[in-house]
């Protein structure tokens, strides 16, 4: 069984591995429950976040952490019950975002951004979906020239430390790139690089095709029947049973309920986001995705018309839906846009999963041959997939990685 493996979860990350071990010449057998592409990979803000250098710190201003708890804000939402399981991977989250701490992760967190254009683009060449990667970068909208001012200096420092592009709309330049927009703002921040995806479930759903092309195969199954076969590994798929010298979990925020098993229990938590679909009154249109820093939340133009995406909810696992901010966002996005009726019947809910340090898990899983662990890419799932599966695949290949893969590694939460 040398050289085989089976990746268990079939969203970008998961599929974005399988197909860069099978272009090493590894038998792959990509397993999930569901198609390819319809977990937390269905529903994002469809960002390739080339600028995303400096990943989502826990709040530490009093007046920041005074709103959130108050429990009515759009951008953060939370379920009191679900507090007690939160408290601790919360207090770490809180701990890791400390300045001097924080610096540090993000240093590690950059050197995998920086990657994410190219490696999205040379998977999207040879699946023929280059053309869903539309090179338009996204924009933050600010109500005052303080914010303008204040987001500049940040993105000043984001292009000197990290080669980020961008550049600063006045009022007018705002109006003119966005003549649909129904507000007045002071101006916007434009993140340039950036690939704004139309249709991220295609994107997913194309390179797990260029996998099956390629000779690897996808497989319904279900991963909690991860078990040893011998010196390699065996889980159960639909049509009977799929084995590998090696398993590979990229199971988002459902990773640890695997992981458990075999001893290793990483302090993941889950981030719930919706989204809904809208269409536009009459001609308008919107040009590019925006987060309007006064509404905490984000509107993007995509195939299935303009996609409104919530922030975070907290939840315990397995709780109902509450898309209690889409209740609160879409009559500020109507205020904001000419939007016209819902295109869906009900929101979509997905779960971003996180670690307390904001790092991904990427690498072998101490204590069990052939294990290896690819999750907690929170926000980023969509963004980092084909760099994760370069650098996971190399790792596994035994080369040398084109990324220092330690500040990843998974015995960091042991």
């Amino acid at each position: 069984m040398a050289q085989s493996a089976i990746v268990l979860g079939a969203g970008m990350v998961g599929v974005s591995i399988a197909l860069h071990l099978r272009q090493r010449g590894w038998e792959v057998a990509l397993v999930d429950r569901r198609p390819p592409g319809e977990g937390a990979s269905f529903g994002n803000a469809g960002l390739i976040q080339r600028e995303a250098v400096h990943p989502h710190p826990f709040p530490r201003r009093l007046a920041e952490l005074t709103r959130i708890a108050g429990n009515r804000g759009v951008d953060a939402v939370y379920h009191p019950s679900a507090l007690p399981g939160l408290a601790s991977p919360l207090l770490r989250y809180w701990w890791h975002s400390e300045p001097g701490r924080y610096e540090a992760v993000a240093r590690a967190y950059a050197r995998l951004i920086v990657t994410c254009l190219d490696e999205h683009m040379a998977v999207a060449r040879d699946a023929g979906s280059a053309e869903l990667l539309r090179p338009i970068g996204w924009m933050r909208l600010f109500s005052t020239e303080a914010q303008l001012d204040h987001a500049r200096q940040e993105a000043e420092a984001a292009h000197r430390d990290h080669g980020v592009g961008y550049r600063v709309l006045d009022a007018g330049a705002l109006a003119e790139a966005e003549p649909h927009l129904m507000v007045r703002r002071a101006g916007a921040l434009h993140w340039t690089d950036p690939y704004s995806v139309s249709d991220p479930h295609a994107l997913t759903t194309s390179y797990a095709r260029l996998l099956e092309a390629r000779g690897g195969r996808f497989v319904l199954g279900e991963a909690a029947t991860l078990e040893r076969a011998g010196a390699g590994w065996r889980v159960q798929g639909a049509e009977g049973p799929v084995e590998a010298a090696h398993a590979v979990v990229a199971l988002g925020a459902a990773a640890g309920t695997v992981t458990q098993r075999f001893g290793y229990a990483p302090p993941l938590f889950g981030k719930r986001g919706y989204h809904h679909h809208y269409g536009m009154r009459g001609n308008a249109v919107l040009n590019h995705p925006f987060i309007d820093e006064a509404s905490g939340f984000c509107l993007v133009p995509m195939r299935a018309g303009i996609r409104l995406t919530t922030g975070a909810e907290f939840a315990r696992p397995g709780a109902p839906e509450t898309p209690i901010q889409i209740e609160r966002a879409e009559p500020i996005a109507r205020s904001l846009l000419p939007l016209a009726n819902k295109v869906e019947d009900k929101p979509w809910m997905g779960v971003r999963p996180c670690t307390p340090d904001m790092l991904p898990v990427i690498g072998p899983i101490a204590g069990h041959d052939g294990l290896w662990g690819a999750f907690g890419h929170a926000h980023q799932g969509m963004t980092l997939g084909p760099t994760t599966g370069r650098l996971l695949a190399e790792m596994m290949d035994a080369k040398t990685p084109f990324i220092d893969p330690a500040p990843y590694r998974a015995e960091r939460f042991s």
